[in-house]
């Protein structure tokens, strides 16, 4: 390629970033809309809390499907192997998944899409850091949790979990909680976990770390005994008798073996990498069969992580997972698509909600300054 081409393509390469990141950055207006219709539907919040929360939960699903069209205008394509989970995905389940990057995010909102409901009536566990993002108002509103990190946060941050979980988990009827049992970013644990892995005759892993106990744990206790704990605790459990029924172990897997560079916020917004595959593996199991007990559901949680090793092992050496040793329906990778005609409706959707919200806005100004005494 000839310097003039190399620099063309460079040039086209900054257009096209340009361009993606200016209608992603006019989609963020969209939460105007999402805010503005819960303020009105706010007295239903309290008559008919169901149908508030079921309304509530299609506009977030909106807003992140819309999120998940990022990557999917950038041909970064994502695909599912593992455990056939249809059968399962209108049932109440506790998801883990391994931990890379911010694009695990985005990742887990494409994978959702075509889940039933699960999208409109997840509850994520993240970061106290992803409440500064722009969708982190969104986010607390709907009821997902931020975890403040810090060995002097722990156990203020698992009682906050309990109450949490107490009355927003069932109360707004969710169906899937999602959690990154190791706690962060693999880049940044990995040497200090494996430093701790060899002192403590622990399994030393490169692609996982080992999980924490903590949010799992608290997890179990509460939904496993919520209707118990309700009564106890003083909260009114007026929510049909529902109860977590599974495990489902999810598994990222980045193109780019030996030099695995996991896809990140920044590059799902600005489109600059060479399009690319990542893979999702799923395995689930029936929630009696996992150890109540602290350390029986530690070493149930180690060995769920070793697992993940060697899958991640066999899909950077071969570029897929392996699909023997399952006690399930399998299926073989399938890609996630979004039809372009539900995304345009989508956006066109938010964008008129947003012009009419503003007119509104503006119209109610002009009354108050033109009848309100100067």
């Amino acid at each position: 390629m000839s310097k003039i081409q190399h620099l063309v393509m460079s040039l086209l390469l900054v257009i096209k970033v340009i361009i993606r990141c200016t209608l992603i950055t006019a989609q963020h207006i969209y939460v105007l809309a999402y805010f503005c219709y819960l303020l009105l539907l706010m007295p239903l919040r309290w008559s008919h809390p169901k149908l508030y929360w079921t309304i509530e939960g299609k506009l977030f699903k909106w807003l992140l499907t819309n999120v998940a069209a990022w990557g999917w205008s950038a041909n970064y394509t994502v695909f599912e192997t593992g455990m056939d989970i249809s059968a399962i995905q209108d049932d109440e389940a506790v998801i883990m998944v391994n931990h890379q990057s911010t694009g695990d995010v985005l990742t887990l909102m494409t994978c959702l899409q075509h889940k039933g409901k699960v999208l409109s009536q997840v509850m994520w566990l993240m970061d106290k850091l992803f409440l500064c993002a722009p969708f982190g108002t969104v986010s607390y509103i709907h009821g997902d949790f931020f975890i403040q990190q810090g060995k002097q946060y722990r156990d203020q941050q698992v009682k906050l979990l309990r109450n949490h979980l107490m009355s927003t988990y069932w109360t707004r009827y969710r169906k899937w909680l999602i959690l990154f049992p190791e706690g962060g970013f693999l880049r940044k644990r990995r040497a200090g976990n494996q430093k701790y892995a060899k002192k403590n005759k622990l399994p030393v892993f490169e692609h996982v770390t080992l999980p924490r106990l903590g949010a799992m744990k608290t997890i179990m206790d509460t939904l496993r005994h919520y209707p118990d704990m309700a009564k106890k605790n003083g909260f009114r459990d007026n929510i049909t008798k529902r109860q977590v029924k599974w495990i489902i172990d999810m598994t990222i897997g980045y193109p780019g073996y030996p030099d695995i560079k996991p896809m990140n916020v920044q590059t799902w917004v600005c489109g600059w990498r060479e399009p690319c595959q990542t893979v999702v593996h799923y395995r689930y199991y029936p929630i009696n069969d996992v150890p109540v007990d602290e350390d029986g559901l530690m070493r149930w949680l180690y060995q769920r992580f070793e697992e993940k090793e060697e899958l991640l092992l066999h899909f950077y050496k071969t570029g897929k997972f392996p699909t023997q040793n399952m006690n399930c329906n399998t299926i073989k990778p399938q890609q996630i698509k979004l039809p372009f005609w539900w995304l345009l409706k989508i956006n066109i959707f938010y964008a008129c909600s947003v012009y009419l919200w503003i007119q509104v806005i503006k119209s109610g100004l002009s009354y108050l300054c033109f009848y309100l005494p100067v």
